[in-house]
């Protein structure tokens, strides 16, 4: 039979059931609901639950149910005697109950059970009060952030709530104004450098929201969008079709180009050649003239077949230039000036038909292109349209640097007729593709209203990548620096594609480099191939009907027109390449050197005085009363012509010696002079000066 727990035991068991689950779980309010229903439900005592148990098993016995109201009826008597009535049949089932309380425990037992619940129950108000006291302490923590080295202790031993003292043995750097600002000044300046990449990224945002409402703008004041799609790929067509022409036609350009450079080279060199052989087989035959190594037997100079030949043709082309001459009225031209650059009927016949067929087949390069594709004026236009309608997208394509490129090949094929060694060649200004350019460029600094605008280097970009290199090549392999004509006409090309149309005031490109040396190139060798004057017996030369005086007379002629024709390029070439090429290599090597051999009159000071009428004026603005370096040879040989003038019949021509230092400005010299042989009369051609 199970014993029942009393009321004691009933506390004391509830109490350890108490401390259990107060123990379990950290939660006061749960642990106060379980006291306050443990107070108010009365568990029954062992007396009560045996009386229950036997009502129970009478109803068992005599019905099949048990009755809901039930009277505590039953005496202890009545319990202990049932008790041993049934002391077997409870047996049997002890197995089958269930425990409902602890056995029952000795008066010590419950005494140190109540003794050690009551201490718990302190120990847990003092655990609530702790708790409490931390969770505050938490939020103080959170709302003031505290700083190191405080901190606030508020915790309580049980019981009592004591406050941690500081503890004075922790110690800390020392601190003064010094670190303390400089800890501010770095913490400062980390401060400015963020707001400045703040600012930054600031402006740049708002750069971005302009640009972006910008674009908005245009995007929303561009009502047609359609037609500039149709217009940009109707241009983007036009080009590639342009292009692709172009390319298919460059080939026979460049061919129909060699055929007219290797004709003209061809003529060139045969004028060269033909001096050339005339100057040696003349020489030749003067200079076995004077030795007299080969006399016949009649008296007469024996010479081949061959040199008696080009003699005669020698002699009959300068006597077909006499005639001409005279029919023009040119009476004061001296031999050794003319160029010698006739062809017989044949030559000029196979000539003409051989540059006719070339600029027939020019004619046909374009023949199958519709104008729109070969026409400069009409492509000029397609970009000006253009650059009408969307100037903007016109200025970020750059097309102003690729106009020069695809108008190349056709300014080309109007170059290829343009010969710049002739004097009556068409000027550059008055080509079909000068004039559409001119007009292109007009038109863009009125659309743009600008004072700068993109196209107007196109012109000078036209003329150093296509003119210019044109120009080189006549210069190297075509031109005859011996030829004034040719010189004059190429000068005159040359000033107007280095002077007036320059790129940049200051800007030298590599094909105007290329062009000045070419030319300084030219004038070096023609110096060097065609100038000689030989050096006779001034008894061979004192006739002045003899071979070897007119052969004398024609060959220092011919150098002073090459002098001429080289001082004519005075403000295009250097002022020093000028000087070494004009007075150094040709003055002073061959031409004074053939007036000391030559008898002192007027024949010396005519030549004399176009010697000094060459002569640039710009290289004396500088120079008040003595003359620059190079003249230094001529003034002596003109002082030494004065004086022996001065004690002839020809003294009269001293006067024009005098005027040639006055014009080349060695004033001392000439003072000198006068003073030495008191040409008082002579003085006022000083004063004037």
């Amino acid at each position: 039979m199970v014993d029942l727990p009393t009321d004691e035991e009933d506390e004391t068991h509830h109490s350890s059931e108490s401390k259990e689950d107060q123990t379990s779980s950290s939660d006061s309010s749960s642990s106060l609901e379980e006291k306050e229903f443990s107070s108010i439900v009365k568990i029954p005592d062992a007396a009560f639950v045996q009386a229950v148990c036997r009502k129970r098993e009478l109803v068992r016995a005599q019905d099949d149910y048990i009755a809901l109201d039930v009277k505590h009826t039953s005496t202890t008597t009545d319990r202990k005697g049932s008790s041993d009535e049934d002391a077997e049949g409870d047996s049997d089932d002890y197995e089958k109950r269930i425990p409902f309380a602890p056995k029952p425990q000795t008066l010590r037992q419950r005494i140190a059970e109540e003794t050690a619940s009551r201490n718990e129950e302190i120990s847990e108000e003092s655990q609530e009060d702790e708790n409490q006291d931390i969770w505050e302490q938490q939020q103080m923590r959170k709302a003031v952030k505290s700083i190191e080295g405080r901190v606030i202790d508020l915790s309580h031993s049980s019981g009592s709530q004591a406050v941690k003292k500081f503890d004075t043995s922790i110690s800390f750097p020392p601190v003064n104004l010094e670190i303390i600002k400089k800890q501010l000044n770095t913490r400062l300046t980390l401060l400015q450098d963020t707001h400045r990449s703040h600012q930054r990224e600031y402006e740049k945002y708002m750069q971005d929201i302009e640009s972006s409402k910008s674009t908005i703008q245009n995007l929303e004041s561009s009502s047609n969008h359609a037609l500039s799609y149709k217009f940009y790929k109707s241009m983007k067509t036009y080009v590639e079709n342009l292009i692709d022409c172009l390319n298919e036609k460059i080939s026979t350009i460049q061919e129909i180009e060699s055929s007219m450079h290797a004709l003209l080279l061809k003529q060139a060199m045969t004028f060269m050649k033909r001096r050339q052989d005339d100057l040696k087989h003349e020489s030749t035959y003067l200079q076995q003239l004077s030795c007299k190594a080969e006399i016949s037997t009649n008296g007469s100079l024996g010479v081949d077949e061959k040199t008696q030949r080009i003699l005669e043709e020698i002699e009959s082309r300068r006597s077909q230039r006499r005639q001409a001459r005279s029919l023009s009225g040119n009476h004061n031209h001296e031999e050794g000036t003319s160029s010698d650059d006739e062809l017989s009927s044949l030559e000029m016949t196979d000539f003409q038909k051989s540059q006719g067929d070339i600029l027939q087949d020019c004619r046909k390069v374009f023949e199958d292109v519709h104008d729109d594709f070969c026409n400069i004026q009409n492509i000029l236009l397609k970009f000006q349209q253009w650059r009408e309608k969307f100037p903007d997208s016109y200025c970020e394509a750059f097309v102003g640097l690729c106009i020069p490129k695809l108008l190349n090949p056709l300014i080309r094929v109007q170059l290829l007729a343009w010969n710049p060694l002739k004097l009556d060649s068409i000027g550059l200004k008055q080509m079909p593709w000068f004039t559409s350019i001119e007009e292109f460029m007009d038109s863009s600094v009125e659309d743009t209203k600008k004072d700068s605008s993109p196209d107007e280097k196109i012109l000078s970009a036209v003329i150093n990548k296509t003119i210019i290199p044109r120009l080189t090549d006549f210069v190297e392999f075509i031109w005859d620096p011996l030829s004034t004509s040719q010189t004059t006409s190429l000068i005159t090309h040359c000033r107007v594609v280095l002077e007036e149309h320059s790129t940049c005031e200051n800007e030298v490109s590599k094909s105007k480099q290329d062009l000045l040396k070419s030319i300084v190139s030219r004038i070096k060798k023609a110096i060097e191939d065609d100038v000689f004057i030989p050096l006779y017996p001034k008894s061979a030369v004192e006739d002045k009907t003899s071979s070897h005086s007119k052969f004398q007379e024609r060959q220092f002629w011919s150098a002073l027109k090459l002098f001429r024709n080289t001082v004519l390029w005075n403000g295009l070439l250097p002022d020093d390449t000028l000087r070494e090429l004009g007075l150094e290599k040709l003055l002073n090597r061959y031409l004074i050197i053939a007036l000391l051999n030559a008898v002192p009159g007027p024949d010396v000071v005519k030549k004399c005085c176009q010697v000094a009428a060459c002569l640039p004026e710009n290289w004396f603005e500088n120079s008040m009363r003595t003359s620059i370096p190079q003249l230094e040879n001529f003034i002596q040989f003109l002082l030494q012509s004065a004086h022996k003038l001065s004690r002839s019949e020809f003294r009269n021509e001293v006067k024009e010696i005098i005027l040639i230092l006055m014009k080349i400005k060695a004033v001392n010299q000439a003072e000198s002079f006068i003073e030495e042989y008191h040409l008082n009369h002579l003085k006022s051609l000083i004063e004037e000066l």
